[in-house]
Protein backbone atom coordinates (compact mmCIF):
# COMPACT_ATOMS: atom_id res chain seq x y z
CA UNK A 1 0.00 0.00 0.00
CA UNK A 2 2.53 2.37 0.64
CA UNK A 3 4.79 1.34 -2.22
CA UNK A 4 1.52 2.34 -4.23
CA UNK A 5 1.08 5.65 -2.29
CA UNK A 6 4.63 7.01 -3.49
CA UNK A 7 4.18 5.51 -7.08
CA UNK A 8 0.97 7.59 -7.31
CA UNK A 9 2.83 10.71 -5.27
CA UNK A 10 5.49 10.35 -7.77
CA UNK A 11 3.22 10.43 -11.02
CA UNK A 12 1.45 13.25 -9.55
CA UNK A 13 4.33 14.89 -9.25
CA UNK A 14 5.58 14.66 -12.69
CA UNK A 15 2.47 15.47 -14.21
CA UNK A 16 2.56 18.93 -12.19
CA UNK A 17 6.04 19.65 -13.47
CA UNK A 18 5.09 18.34 -16.87
CA UNK A 19 1.87 21.05 -16.61
CA UNK A 20 4.37 23.92 -15.31
CA UNK A 21 6.82 23.20 -18.21
CA UNK A 22 4.06 23.65 -20.80
CA UNK A 23 2.09 26.44 -18.83
CA UNK A 24 5.77 28.30 -19.63
CA UNK A 25 5.91 27.00 -23.21
CA UNK A 26 2.42 28.71 -23.48
CA UNK A 27 2.90 31.50 -21.51
CA UNK A 28 6.22 32.52 -24.08
CA UNK A 29 4.13 31.80 -26.90
CA UNK A 30 1.31 34.09 -26.22
CA UNK A 31 3.57 36.95 -26.07
CA UNK A 32 3.44 37.45 -30.15
CA UNK A 33 0.81 39.02 -31.87
CA UNK A 34 -0.60 38.97 -35.32
CA UNK A 35 -2.19 42.41 -37.18
CA UNK A 36 -5.96 42.72 -38.30
CA UNK A 37 -9.01 44.99 -39.25
CA UNK A 38 -10.08 48.06 -37.49
CA UNK A 39 -8.64 48.10 -33.83
CA UNK A 40 -5.23 47.49 -32.31
CA UNK A 41 -4.11 45.76 -28.97
CA UNK A 42 -0.79 46.97 -28.02
CA UNK A 43 0.18 44.12 -25.70
CA UNK A 44 3.50 44.87 -23.42
CA UNK A 45 4.81 42.00 -20.84
CA UNK A 46 7.28 43.65 -18.49
CA UNK A 47 9.90 40.63 -17.57
CA UNK A 48 8.23 37.87 -15.67
CA UNK A 49 5.52 40.07 -13.90
CA UNK A 50 2.22 39.82 -15.26
CA UNK A 51 1.20 42.70 -13.34
CA UNK A 52 3.05 44.38 -15.75
CA UNK A 53 0.94 43.77 -18.60
CA UNK A 54 -0.55 46.80 -20.05
CA UNK A 55 -3.04 47.16 -22.76
CA UNK A 56 -3.54 50.09 -25.14
CA UNK A 57 -6.41 51.00 -27.30
CA UNK A 58 -5.98 52.77 -30.82
CA UNK A 59 -9.29 52.71 -32.89
CA UNK A 60 -7.51 54.56 -35.60
CA UNK A 61 -4.93 51.73 -36.26
CA UNK A 62 -5.76 48.04 -37.39
CA UNK A 63 -6.24 45.33 -35.03
CA UNK A 64 -3.93 43.05 -33.52
CA UNK A 65 -5.82 40.08 -32.42
CA UNK A 66 -4.77 37.42 -29.34
CA UNK A 67 -1.82 34.58 -30.38
CA UNK A 68 -4.35 31.79 -29.33
CA UNK A 69 -7.18 33.39 -31.38
CA UNK A 70 -4.85 32.76 -34.58
CA UNK A 71 -3.44 29.96 -34.11
CA UNK A 72 -5.35 28.31 -36.28
CA UNK A 73 -4.57 28.68 -39.53
CA UNK A 74 -7.25 30.19 -41.94
CA UNK A 75 -5.91 29.95 -45.54
CA UNK A 76 -7.61 25.95 -45.61
CA UNK A 77 -10.54 25.99 -47.69
CA UNK A 78 -12.86 24.47 -44.94
CA UNK A 79 -11.87 27.52 -42.87
CA UNK A 80 -12.80 29.97 -46.35
CA UNK A 81 -15.83 28.07 -46.50
CA UNK A 82 -16.76 28.99 -42.29
CA UNK A 83 -16.07 32.49 -43.26
CA UNK A 84 -18.10 33.08 -46.67
CA UNK A 85 -21.06 31.61 -44.91
CA UNK A 86 -20.72 32.95 -41.58
CA UNK A 87 -19.97 36.41 -42.96
CA UNK A 88 -23.24 35.89 -44.93
CA UNK A 89 -25.20 35.23 -42.14
CA UNK A 90 -24.27 38.49 -40.36
CA UNK A 91 -24.83 40.05 -43.39
CA UNK A 92 -28.36 38.82 -43.13
CA UNK A 93 -28.26 37.31 -46.52
CA UNK A 94 -28.90 33.58 -44.83
CA UNK A 95 -31.41 34.93 -41.56
CA UNK A 96 -31.86 32.70 -38.62
CA UNK A 97 -34.79 29.83 -38.94
CA UNK A 98 -33.76 29.86 -43.02
CA UNK A 99 -32.11 27.34 -44.40
CA UNK A 100 -28.70 27.34 -45.68
CA UNK A 101 -27.59 25.93 -49.22
CA UNK A 102 -27.23 22.21 -49.00
CA UNK A 103 -24.16 20.20 -49.21
CA UNK A 104 -23.95 20.04 -52.63
CA UNK A 105 -24.99 23.32 -54.25
CA UNK A 106 -21.88 24.74 -51.16
CA UNK A 107 -20.13 22.20 -53.11
CA UNK A 108 -20.29 23.03 -55.83
CA UNK A 109 -20.02 27.16 -55.09
CA UNK A 110 -16.19 26.49 -53.69
CA UNK A 111 -15.20 23.87 -56.14
CA UNK A 112 -14.76 21.55 -53.72
CA UNK A 113 -15.92 18.41 -51.99
CA UNK A 114 -18.73 17.98 -49.74
CA UNK A 115 -16.61 16.34 -46.86
CA UNK A 116 -14.86 20.12 -47.18
CA UNK A 117 -18.29 21.38 -47.01
CA UNK A 118 -19.10 19.66 -44.00
CA UNK A 119 -15.70 20.36 -42.30
CA UNK A 120 -16.96 23.83 -42.24
CA UNK A 121 -20.43 23.56 -41.03
CA UNK A 122 -19.27 21.38 -38.63
CA UNK A 123 -17.28 24.58 -36.72
CA UNK A 124 -20.51 26.61 -37.72
CA UNK A 125 -22.55 24.16 -35.62
CA UNK A 126 -19.96 23.38 -33.14
CA UNK A 127 -19.85 27.44 -32.19
CA UNK A 128 -23.94 27.41 -32.43
CA UNK A 129 -24.64 29.73 -35.16
CA UNK A 130 -26.41 27.11 -37.30
CA UNK A 131 -28.14 23.48 -36.56
CA UNK A 132 -28.93 20.55 -38.82
CA UNK A 133 -32.18 18.37 -37.81
CA UNK A 134 -32.79 14.89 -39.32
CA UNK A 135 -35.17 15.86 -42.50
CA UNK A 136 -34.91 19.17 -42.37
CA UNK A 137 -31.88 20.09 -43.66
CA UNK A 138 -29.26 22.72 -41.81
CA UNK A 139 -30.91 26.13 -40.57
CA UNK A 140 -29.58 29.52 -39.24
CA UNK A 141 -30.18 28.97 -35.42
CA UNK A 142 -28.74 32.93 -34.65
CA UNK A 143 -26.88 35.55 -36.13
CA UNK A 144 -23.59 37.08 -34.22
CA UNK A 145 -23.96 41.01 -33.45
CA UNK A 146 -23.15 42.84 -36.76
CA UNK A 147 -21.00 45.04 -34.75
CA UNK A 148 -18.40 42.35 -34.13
CA UNK A 149 -16.52 42.97 -37.53
CA UNK A 150 -15.59 46.57 -36.30
CA UNK A 151 -13.81 45.62 -33.20
CA UNK A 152 -12.38 41.28 -34.50
CA UNK A 153 -12.28 39.29 -37.00
CA UNK A 154 -15.11 37.37 -38.07
CA UNK A 155 -12.45 34.12 -37.89
CA UNK A 156 -11.81 34.37 -34.63
CA UNK A 157 -15.46 33.55 -32.65
CA UNK A 158 -14.87 30.28 -32.43
CA UNK A 159 -11.72 30.84 -30.37
CA UNK A 160 -13.72 33.66 -28.23
CA UNK A 161 -16.63 31.25 -27.77
CA UNK A 162 -14.26 28.28 -26.40
CA UNK A 163 -12.73 30.90 -24.16
CA UNK A 164 -15.88 31.76 -22.73
CA UNK A 165 -17.19 28.15 -22.41
CA UNK A 166 -14.03 27.59 -20.50
CA UNK A 167 -13.96 30.43 -18.07
CA UNK A 168 -17.71 29.73 -17.50
CA UNK A 169 -16.60 26.53 -15.59
CA UNK A 170 -13.37 28.30 -14.23
CA UNK A 171 -14.30 31.20 -12.73
CA UNK A 172 -17.92 30.01 -11.58
CA UNK A 173 -15.63 27.60 -9.41
CA UNK A 174 -13.33 30.47 -8.55
CA UNK A 175 -16.25 32.26 -7.21
CA UNK A 176 -17.90 29.77 -5.10
CA UNK A 177 -14.65 29.09 -3.24
CA UNK A 178 -14.28 33.16 -2.86
CA UNK A 179 -17.75 33.20 -0.98
CA UNK A 180 -16.21 30.30 1.25
CA UNK A 181 -12.84 31.65 1.68
CA UNK A 182 -12.60 35.53 1.25
CA UNK A 183 -11.38 37.66 4.17
CA UNK A 184 -11.90 41.34 4.58
CA UNK A 185 -8.94 42.74 2.60
CA UNK A 186 -10.45 40.29 -0.87
CA UNK A 187 -13.57 41.75 -0.40
CA UNK A 188 -12.26 45.35 -0.32
CA UNK A 189 -10.06 44.16 -3.50
CA UNK A 190 -13.01 43.06 -5.49
CA UNK A 191 -15.16 46.11 -4.38
CA UNK A 192 -12.51 48.47 -5.21
CA UNK A 193 -12.04 46.62 -9.07
CA UNK A 194 -16.01 47.30 -9.11
CA UNK A 195 -15.71 50.70 -8.33
CA UNK A 196 -13.01 51.04 -11.13
CA UNK A 197 -15.53 50.06 -13.42
CA UNK A 198 -18.23 52.59 -12.05
CA UNK A 199 -15.39 55.23 -12.86
CA UNK A 200 -14.96 53.77 -16.60
CA UNK A 201 -18.52 53.24 -16.73
CA UNK A 202 -18.85 57.56 -16.35
CA UNK A 203 -16.08 58.06 -18.55
CA UNK A 204 -17.44 56.36 -21.08
CA UNK A 205 -14.06 54.15 -21.37
CA UNK A 206 -13.67 50.55 -22.63
CA UNK A 207 -11.81 49.64 -19.23
CA UNK A 208 -11.02 46.37 -20.68
CA UNK A 209 -7.94 45.96 -18.10
CA UNK A 210 -10.21 47.06 -15.21
CA UNK A 211 -12.75 43.72 -15.87
CA UNK A 212 -10.18 41.69 -16.03
CA UNK A 213 -8.97 42.62 -12.45
CA UNK A 214 -12.35 42.53 -11.15
CA UNK A 215 -12.16 38.86 -12.17
CA UNK A 216 -8.71 38.27 -11.39
CA UNK A 217 -9.65 40.09 -7.82
CA UNK A 218 -12.51 37.03 -7.23
CA UNK A 219 -9.82 33.98 -8.87
CA UNK A 220 -7.77 34.95 -5.97
CA UNK A 221 -10.40 35.65 -2.81
CA UNK A 222 -10.49 31.65 -3.86
CA UNK A 223 -7.12 31.36 -1.94
CA UNK A 224 -6.62 28.62 -4.65
CA UNK A 225 -3.67 29.19 -6.59
CA UNK A 226 -4.64 27.02 -9.45
CA UNK A 227 -7.45 29.26 -10.55
CA UNK A 228 -5.07 32.47 -10.05
CA UNK A 229 -2.38 30.58 -12.55
CA UNK A 230 -5.20 29.59 -15.25
CA UNK A 231 -6.51 33.56 -15.23
CA UNK A 232 -2.97 34.68 -15.52
CA UNK A 233 -1.81 32.02 -18.32
CA UNK A 234 -4.64 33.00 -20.66
CA UNK A 235 -4.69 36.76 -19.31
CA UNK A 236 -4.33 37.85 -23.22
CA UNK A 237 -7.47 35.93 -24.45
CA UNK A 238 -9.61 36.67 -21.74
CA UNK A 239 -8.58 40.54 -22.24
CA UNK A 240 -9.40 40.06 -26.21
CA UNK A 241 -12.99 39.05 -25.25
CA UNK A 242 -13.16 41.56 -22.95
CA UNK A 243 -11.93 43.98 -25.32
CA UNK A 244 -14.47 42.51 -28.15
CA UNK A 245 -17.42 42.47 -25.50
CA UNK A 246 -16.91 46.12 -23.93
CA UNK A 247 -17.18 47.79 -27.01
CA UNK A 248 -19.93 46.13 -28.42
CA UNK A 249 -21.48 47.52 -25.28
CA UNK A 250 -19.83 50.70 -25.65
CA UNK A 251 -21.68 51.78 -28.70
CA UNK A 252 -25.30 50.15 -28.04
CA UNK A 253 -26.47 51.65 -24.89
CA UNK A 254 -25.95 52.58 -21.27
CA UNK A 255 -28.42 50.56 -19.94
CA UNK A 256 -26.52 47.65 -21.64
CA UNK A 257 -23.10 48.91 -19.81
CA UNK A 258 -25.46 49.13 -16.69
CA UNK A 259 -26.73 45.90 -17.05
CA UNK A 260 -23.05 43.71 -16.85
CA UNK A 261 -21.96 46.10 -14.04
CA UNK A 262 -24.97 44.88 -12.15
CA UNK A 263 -24.51 41.51 -12.92
CA UNK A 264 -20.03 42.13 -11.57
CA UNK A 265 -22.47 43.39 -8.60
CA UNK A 266 -24.35 40.40 -7.90
CA UNK A 267 -21.29 38.24 -7.74
CA UNK A 268 -20.01 40.86 -5.48
CA UNK A 269 -23.10 40.80 -2.90
CA UNK A 270 -22.93 36.63 -3.33
CA UNK A 271 -19.25 36.72 -2.07
CA UNK A 272 -19.71 39.39 0.49
CA UNK A 273 -22.64 37.25 1.88
CA UNK A 274 -20.83 33.99 1.98
CA UNK A 275 -23.18 32.77 -0.49
CA UNK A 276 -21.05 30.30 -2.31
CA UNK A 277 -24.28 28.27 -4.78
CA UNK A 278 -25.22 31.93 -5.28
CA UNK A 279 -21.68 33.38 -6.31
CA UNK A 280 -21.37 30.46 -8.65
CA UNK A 281 -24.57 31.02 -9.85
CA UNK A 282 -23.95 34.65 -10.42
CA UNK A 283 -20.32 34.41 -12.29
CA UNK A 284 -21.89 31.76 -14.53
CA UNK A 285 -25.14 34.13 -15.39
CA UNK A 286 -22.63 36.90 -16.00
CA UNK A 287 -20.62 35.02 -18.67
CA UNK A 288 -23.31 33.06 -20.13
CA UNK A 289 -24.81 36.83 -20.63
CA UNK A 290 -22.01 38.31 -22.35
CA UNK A 291 -21.29 35.23 -24.65
CA UNK A 292 -24.94 35.68 -25.52
CA UNK A 293 -24.49 39.51 -25.76
CA UNK A 294 -21.73 39.14 -28.09
CA UNK A 295 -23.19 36.03 -30.57
CA UNK A 296 -26.73 36.81 -30.64
CA UNK A 297 -27.93 40.25 -32.56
Amino acid sequence: MIAEKHAFDLDVNQTLVKFCREAVLFGKRCQASVGGTSLQFAMHIGGQNKAGFALQLQPTQTSCFSPLMNERKTTGLPDKIYGDILNRIVEGEYKEGERLPTEHALAERFATSRPTVREALARLRADGIIMTRHGSGTTVARRPDPDVRRFAPLETLSDIRRCYEFRIVTEAGAAEQAALKADADDIAAIQHAWDQLERIIETQGIGAKDDFMFHLAVARASKNPFFITVMSFIEEQILFSMNLSRNLSLVKTVARQRLVQAEHMAVLEAIRRKDAPGAASAMRVHLENALERMFGS
